[in-house]
């Protein structure tokens, strides 16, 4: 096991530069995860990861020296003093393990008739990782993000996701309207005035839904490509929803609205 106690390191230099810079992860194609729930939602997926960093203190905790008792032998590992460790960590109080893997890439393009969330220009790297939590949760298979959102690989959104981004096949820098125009299900744009009620509209299947950036929206080049714009009911005071929160309301709308259309089962009891 290799160990790690300078910040002269030139592979420490590297991993800071990664964790630290999106340039330098498109670059390198590597995506750190933090913690041991992303490394194994990870390997649930994917397998082994490229190489495991382990701090000074975090090597002898049960849950990682399980991890490692058990994959030391065909994963490389390297130790860090805690100090260069906590540097790259993307938490408060780091878990003390990290993965170093290379980025998964859809087998193809977007599918044009599977169920698909749009994110245009959402920015908030916490909101787009809830969102792909949501969407993942509700049965969406795939994740189409537009030029100006936040990374989907950055680790505040892999942390907000909580492993949803290896249930789903991710798209980023995406002309979202050329899409839009040639999918062959339904699309759903939010929108705050003059649109139908989510809790009135059809939402058969495959559903594109499009959810739109914190401060302005789905703009409007999106909108003029989907079919249906839809708009929360709000009886309060306030004006709007955070779009993760929205984005909640709508996914899990679609599937209540999918499980009672359900034919019940069978009651085969004598």
């Amino acid at each position: 096991m290799k160990r790690i106690a300078s910040r002269d390191n030139a592979q420490y230099k590297t991993l800071l530069k990664i964790c630290r810079s999106g340039r330098e992860r498109r670059k390198s194609d590597c995506v750190l995860l933090d913690g041991m729930h992303l490394i194994e939602a990870y390997g649930q997926h994917y397998g082994l990861p490229e190489e495991l960093l382990v701090s000074d203190s975090g090597v002898s905790r049960p849950e990682n020296a399980s991890y490692l008792e058990n994959r030391a032998a065909t994963t490389k590992v390297t130790l860090l003093a805690d100090a260069l460790f906590d540097d790259l960590a993307t938490v408060e109080a780091p878990s003390g393990i990290m993965a170093i893997v290379l980025r998964p890439r859809p087998a193809h393009g977007p599918a044009d008739d599977a169920d698909a969330i749009l994110l245009d220009g959402v920015q908030d790297p916490g909101n787009v990782g809830s969102i792909l939590r949501s969407a993942a949760a509700a049965g969406f298979c795939q994740a189409l993000l537009s030029v100006d959102c936040a990374q989907a690989w950055s680790p505040k959104t892999l942390r907000a996701a909580m492993g949803a981004h290896f249930q789903l096949d991710i798209h980023e820098n995406c002309d979202l309207p050329g899409f839009l125009a040639t999918y062959r299900g339904q699309s759903v744009a939010t929108a705050l005035a003059g649109a139908e009620s989510l809790y009135a509209a059809d939402l058969g299947r495959p559903l594109a839904w499009v959810f739109g950036s914190e401060g302005l929206g789905v703009r409007s080049t999106v909108i003029a490509a989907t079919g249906v714009q839809l708009r929360i009911p709000m009886p309060g005071a306030s004006e709007s929803l955070n779009v993760a929160a929205a984005a909640a309301i709508c996914l899990f709308e679609t599937v209540r609205r999918r499980l009672a259309s359900e034919p019940p089962l069978a009651d085969n009891r004598p």
